[in-house]
């Protein structure tokens, strides 16, 4: 089985959510909202891997003016990572997979750009939105935990020597604050600890695969007291909320609007 960063959030937030989500293969349509955040950070994404392999952006500015504006405000505020002419030995690449295998487990990551030399690996991550006031949420997050790990494993960098920096690029058109990031160093301790939970949370979904596809048995709610159910799109479903949510409610009203079912001629 594949797992990513997206993966082992589901996993570790709740279990009966990875498996409705991804054994179920459920899931709520997408608002317009989010389809357009989505597709921005598409396009964010694909500007810089093509500004990374030397190939022409102008088209993607011009359709975009505010690609152009977070770009124009990134360069300055980041100047060590655009400045392609490092001195000695050096790696860069954009849209850099790497896999891992964990057992019966393969483990994918993505980093937005990898930038290596003799002595120290960062990897680079894009986000189109704001800073976390959280920033030890952030640094909890599987995403932050994987990537530094899986890199630690795949290379001979040791993990002192390894950090990740989160950019948050997207800047508001009457703005001119430049972009903020947050950087996360790597250790050993931190190593460890990552190997650890890793491991319990695949022993836990070894375990919970077992019971699902022989007994049929669900995966484990989260804890209610969690709170974390309220906007959850299988509230409903799990019986943790007396009212749909709104992607649910949509749904169901959508199904059963008779002014919506095509006219079946005789």
């Amino acid at each position: 089985m594949r797992l990513s960063q997206r993966h082992l959030n589901f996993l570790e937030t709740c279990p009966r959510k990875f498996q409705h989500t991804y054994l179920d293969l459920l899931g709520a349509p997408t608002s317009p909202e989010q389809q357009e955040k989505l597709g921005w950070g598409s396009r964010f994404h694909l500007l810089m891997q093509q500004r990374e392999l030397g190939l022409p952006v102008d088209s993607l500015l011009q359709e975009n003016p505010e690609l152009k504006l977070c770009l124009d405000g990134l360069i300055p505020a980041a100047p060590d990572i655009f400045n392609n002419q490092m001195e000695g030995d050096f790696f860069r690449e954009a849209e850099h997979q790497r896999t891992l295998n964990l057992g019966k487990y393969l483990m994918l990551v993505r980093y937005d750009l990898l930038i290596a030399d003799a002595k120290n690996a960062r990897i680079i991550d894009w986000k189109t939105y704001p800073v976390p006031q959280n920033k030890k949420q952030l640094e909890q997050d599987w995403q932050t935990r994987l990537y530094l790990y899986v890199l630690a494993e795949t290379s001979n960098y040791a993990p002192k020597q390894i950090s990740m920096t989160y950019w948050f690029v997207k800047t508001p058109l009457d703005k001119t604050n430049p972009p903020a990031f947050v950087k996360f160093a790597y250790s050993e301790a931190k190593h460890k600890k990552t190997e650890k939970d890793l491991n319990l949370l695949l022993d836990n979904l070894t375990l919970g695969l077992k019971r699902y596809q022989e007994m049929g048995v669900d995966f484990p709610q989260v804890d209610i007291e969690a709170k974390v159910c309220t906007h959850c799109q299988f509230a409903f479903r799990c019986e943790r909320s007396f009212e749909k949510n709104e992607e649910e409610t949509k749904v169901t009203n959508d199904w059963f609007d008779l002014t919506k079912i095509p006219e079946v001629k005789l």
